[in-house]
């Protein structure tokens, strides 16, 4: 038998997305928080194995909406964002349409699911090309359009005024996704959603410091988290997830003074890295740094050789590399390291 002629066309044209672990003394490739939530275990202890998890996940969306300010049936909860992005194209299906480059799970679960994709590249100052978005909105029609702000892997938040533009010139549905949106100044959409029903806000615990619980939710109209939960699959955020979260919100304290240690050490960060010939940094209002360099590759290398990891994105981005922001220790080591490589 041959598998691959079982397998559809549009699945065995994709590339599977890289996430191998790679042996290494500091790791920073992947956006995480350098912080942990420190009573994770104490309260995971509470939890009988035995039973199903609350298929509504009840008491995580009362605490979240409360701390949202919004009511619990604008809440959607998914196995992280990769979920939830899979729910709302499997719903609406598409055309999908989303800027380029960005998170590559938008394009990977469209494919993988058999719609078509559009891909518009970003302009020159790394923001959303209204002159190519909005003729192909007319043209395309697009079902879903996702927006990254900040976005990933340039760091920047798009322009709210565009991002408005697309959301009033769309007849489909407009998902804003503010994985980064606790580290930037931006305050984010949500106060928006009252006058445009057809956005929608996708938010995740995992760059906090809960990415171990593979946790994120949708803010949307009452109608619109009505349709995605007809496909969620039951029981699909675990017990000790929703637990552990629930936990760390109710504590927000200690999410807040991470947050604000991780900003203070991005523009710190940032600060020391200008200093260094031969780099070319991207203003960032995430928890990374892109940077460009004459030959990402060897820098990589180079890096890597002395136990720093961090992601090479020169296949997307023409010789740049992503930095996640440590712990002060870990980012002078990347520092010191980052100056022996020889830019």
């Amino acid at each position: 038998m041959d598998i691959k002629k079982l397998v559809k066309k549009e699945v065995s044209s994709l590339r599977a997305y890289n996430a191998r672990e790679i042996p290494c003394r500091i790791k920073l490739d992947a956006n995480e928080s350098p912080y942990g939530f420190n009573r994770a275990l104490r309260v995971a202890a509470g939890i009988s194995t035995n039973r199903y998890p609350d298929p509504e996940a009840g008491e995580l969306k009362k605490v979240l909406a409360k701390d949202l300010g919004i009511r619990q049936d604008m809440l959607l909860q998914g196995n992280g964002s990769d979920e939830l992005i899979y729910y709302l194209i499997s719903t609406f299906g598409g055309p999908v349409l989303y800027p380029t480059p960005t998170f590559s799970m938008y394009g990977i679960i469209a494919q993988a699911l058999g719609e078509k994709k559009i891909e518009i590249a970003l302009d020159s100052e790394l923001d959303l090309d209204i002159g190519k978005i909005l003729p192909a909105i007319k043209k395309e029609r697009p079902k879903l359009i996702f927006l990254s702000s900040p976005n990933n892997p340039t760091g920047n938040c798009f322009s709210t005024g565009r991002i408005l533009e697309i959301i009033e010139s769309s007849r489909g549905i407009v998902i804003v996704d503010e994985a980064y949106q606790p580290f930037s100044s931006e305050k984010g959409f949500l106060p928006l959603l009252k006058d445009y029903r057809n956005l929608v806000i996708m938010r995740t615990l995992s760059k906090i410091g809960l990415a171990a619980l593979r946790l994120g939710y949708l803010i949307a109209a009452p109608e619109i988290i009505a349709e995605v939960n007809k496909v969620r699959l039951p029981f699909n955020v675990n017990s000790l997830s929703q637990a552990i979260a629930v936990s760390a919100l109710r504590e927000k304290k200690q999410l807040i003074a991470h947050i604000k240690a991780i900003c203070s050490e991005r523009d710190l960060l940032f600060r020391d890295m200008r200093k260094i010939e031969g780099l070319t940094l991207f203003p960032t209002e995430a928890n990374f740094i892109l940077f460009k360099v004459n030959d990402a590759d060897r820098v990589y290398s180079a890096l890597l050789k002395k136990g720093i990891l961090v992601r090479n994105l020169s296949e997307t981005v023409k010789d740049c590399l992503r930095v996640t922001v440590g712990t002060p220790a870990e980012n002078k080591a990347f520092l010191k390291a980052l100056r022996q490589a020889g830019i």
